[in-house]
């Protein structure tokens, strides 16, 4: 079955994977699911009603390598080892204008300098836990994984970035939409808990999280020659290409 938001949830004592719905005034309206995410999953035709998901106590960070940083239309060259399960992750950016540490929620957005739109593209066939013990860096950190722009907005011209709107899209088909009232920590959250003892430099770019359609849910990955966008309302566009690269004895080409 594909679905577009994966959940694990506890019901009446008993833990259920499911997809999510929609919110309900008595919590989430939710579709349990039968299997498993290694065997795949089947409607069982059973609809729960959950007040609460359960969400981690902080967010999840990885870290990419400045390589991994692209252009907003620059081709994405994709090594053969990353090709199987090449995903795609709309995402807003935030970007740093000031070193930081221990900063407090209510001075954060003093430290960002802008926003742009992102791309958090991700092998996940590194990703899952019997390949890399479920640790996210490796499987985004490849070259060219992180494209960005199409600019760099002022912070002083986006006065609230949890109002924006974008969507991501393949081959123009709209496969991600959502705004960033959605995201389930907030932009100032995030900066204090990145610069919790650890000096958060001027110049890091910020990923906030993907909404739900991710190719990796409904068993659809990127192949060679698609084209991705990510478009946030008032902030613009990138757009890129994914070339698969072959590999051969003289080393690897286009």
């Amino acid at each position: 079955m594909a679905f577009q938001a994966l959940v694990r949830y506890d019901h009446d004592g008993q833990v259920f994977y499911g997809n999510l719905v929609r919110r309900s005034r008595s919590g989430y309206v939710v579709e349990r699911l039968g299997g498993n995410i290694d065997e795949g999953f089947v409607n069982t035709n059973v609809r729960d009603t959950v007040t609460k998901l359960p969400i981690a106590a902080y967010p999840i960070v990885f870290t990419k390598p400045p390589d991994a940083l692209a252009g907003p239309n620059d081709p994405v060259f994709v090594h053969p080892d990353a090709q199987s399960h090449l995903d795609y992750e709309g995402e807003l950016c935030v970007i740093v204008g000031r070193d930081a540490k221990n900063v407090s929620e209510d001075e954060a957005l003093d430290y960002v300098l802008g926003y742009s739109a992102g791309n958090d593209l991700t092998a996940r066939n590194f990703q899952v836990p019997d390949a890399s013990g479920g640790q996210y860096s490796y499987c985004k950190s490849f070259d060219g994984f992180a494209p960005i722009g199409p600019a760099i907005w002022s912070a002083t011209v986006v006065p609230d970035p949890h109002a924006l709107r974008y969507r991501t899209m393949v081959n123009g088909k709209v496969v991600q939409e959502t705004e960033t009232s959605d995201m389930i920590w907030s932009v100032a959250q995030v900066i204090v808990h990145l610069s919790r003892g650890t000096t958060l430099r001027k110049g890091t770019v910020i990923m906030m999280g993907t909404p739900a359609g991710v190719g990796y849910f409904q068993g659809k990955f990127l192949k060679d020659g698609d084209v991705v966008a990510v478009e946030i309302d008032g902030l613009g566009k990138i757009e890129n290409k994914v070339v698969f690269e072959k590999e051969t004895p003289e080393g690897m080409e286009e």
